[in-house]
């Protein structure tokens, strides 16, 4: 089915979008242009969303707003915000009523006219979707970036050609009630997160699944053959399996031997480069690479793989750095929304390091970073709501080298701080290991704030 299709399918149906933010706007005004009457659901009023009101009574849609948004969706068809967890009871008394509960990215995959190749994982799949993407171009194929990263795919759907690659990052928010998969599918790891959402590890993982749960023959699933998480998921018939190893050969995939970067398929390897010549830093970037090019094996030259890894500058706020001054280099790692990331950001440096560090608690573990911090941080600078559990699982580890702890009000004072205390030589990174939502909007927002605190020094 096209989107036109659908469009006319639905017509004379009631449409409620749950969301009245920017990234809902393409698809609202989608849903408008065909003449469909659509209904915003949104928490905050119309004074809180402002400028953002005023564009949706422009498009001539409804609006539900304050606390009792969702008090009612009497609705045909919901299109669910990724934020909001799809078995809320609010949805679940809709799905009782016959409302026919969907989001903009299953509706994507279900007209979406090209191949798709979408990426998940907790660490790594927004480099890693990156990559692939640059690839793809780089070999001259049209392509189309979107999902959790970029902009959305959907209202683009009609300029897409079947000879086209939609490469789609997608977070367990929007696989956790999909009911389609893409035909090639990648799960870089999977390492406790957002537990603020899912009610436990388990869900989070089940919600990744989702990614090739609904494959068809022949389709390929790639994973992460050092994750011990990912080798024990759920096996699905239909998925063609190929696996990527910092550490051992695989007989399909990608691994790293000797410090090269090989491709092999069917017991079959090559070499591919050298790791030392991948320009952006960090061994978790080596295993971004591989995982990359295990995706486009078959899809595109090994030329072209080894052009993007030599070439590829990196992605903002992933171990980005924004300046040096008076010898002191400073980092915007404002992804490390997670321990495990942090934890990859330190270890791409040789020496210790000043860290700036905390933020909004999503309830997850910090027992992991104590020792790292102890190995590789002389100066740890915390702010946020989980400043006590990062003080408290490195004063816990078991290390009898212990780095200074400085705390700081808000993420102003921690750049003060962090460049007062550093000296010709040093590294500054700011890898929270926590999410933002205590004091921005989301971790890009964090990040151009740390930038221009930084290149205000």
């Amino acid at each position: 089915m096209n989107i036109g299709q659908y469009l006319q399918d639905i017509q004379g149906k009631q449409i409620a979008v749950i969301g009245a933010g920017v990234s809902n706007m393409p698809l609202i005004g989608l849903l408008r242009e065909a003449g469909l009457p659509v209904t915003v659901h949104d928490k905050k009023t119309a004074e809180a969303l402002g400028g953002q009101y005023e564009a949706l009574c422009a498009l001539g849609v409804e609006t539900v707003l304050g606390e009792s948004y969702l008090e009612t969706l009497p609705e045909d068809i919901i299109f669910r915000t990724p934020g909001l967890h799809p078995h809320h009871p609010a949805l679940e008394a809709a799905r009782a009523r016959g409302g026919v509960v969907t989001s903009e990215m299953e509706l994507f995959f279900e007209v979406c006219p090209c191949q798709i190749i979408g990426i998940t994982g907790s660490d790594g799949k927004t480099t890693t979707t990156t990559l692939v993407y640059e690839m793809l171009k780089h070999a001259g194929r049209t392509c189309h970036l979107g999902g959790n990263i970029g902009a959305p795919l959907l209202p683009n759907v009609s300029r897409m050609r079947e000879g086209d690659i939609a490469i789609v990052e997608l977070s367990s928010f929007q696989l956790m009630d999909m009911k389609s998969s893409p035909a090639i599918a990648a799960i870089t790891n999977l390492s406790p997160n957002h537990l603020d959402y899912h009610k436990d590890f388990n869900e989070y993982v089940l919600a990744k699944t989702n990614i090739y749960m609904h494959q068809q023959p022949g389709d390929r699933l790639i994973l992460n053959l050092d994750d011990e998480t990912s080798m024990r998921l759920p096996a699905e018939d239909n998925s063609v399996v190929s696996l990527c190893s910092m550490q051992r050969p695989v007989d399909t995939g990608a691994f790293l031997h000797d410090g090269t970067l090989y491709l092999s398929y069917m017991g079959n390897s090559r070499a591919l480069l050298a790791a030392d010549e991948i320009r952006i830093p960090g061994m978790h970037n080596v295993a971004n690479m591989l995982m990359a090019a295990a995706i486009v094996q078959g899809m595109c030259p090994d030329e072209d793989i080894c052009a993007v890894a030599r070439e590829f500058p990196g992605v903002p706020h992933r171990i980005e750095l924004v300046r040096e001054k008076g010898g002191v280099k400073y980092y915007n790692d404002s992804i490390a929304s997670s321990p495990s990331r942090t934890i990859a950001g330190l270890n791409s440096f040789a020496e210790k390091v000043i860290l700036i560090a905390g933020g909004y608690d999503k309830h997850i573990p910090y027992d992991a970073l104590g020792l790292p911090i102890c190995e590789h941080v002389k100066s740890l600078i915390l702010t946020g709501a989980t400043a006590p559990k990062i003080q408290a699982c490195v004063e816990q580890a078991d290390s009898g080298e212990k780095p200074a702890i400085h705390c700081a009000a808000h993420l102003a004072d921690a750049v003060k701080q962090a460049a007062a205390i550093a000296r010709p030589g040093d590294v500054v990174i700011m890898s929270p290991a926590s999410a933002s939502f205590d004091a921005f909007k989301n971790f890009a927002e964090r990040g151009d704030t740390f930038r221009a605190l930084v290149q205000a020094l």
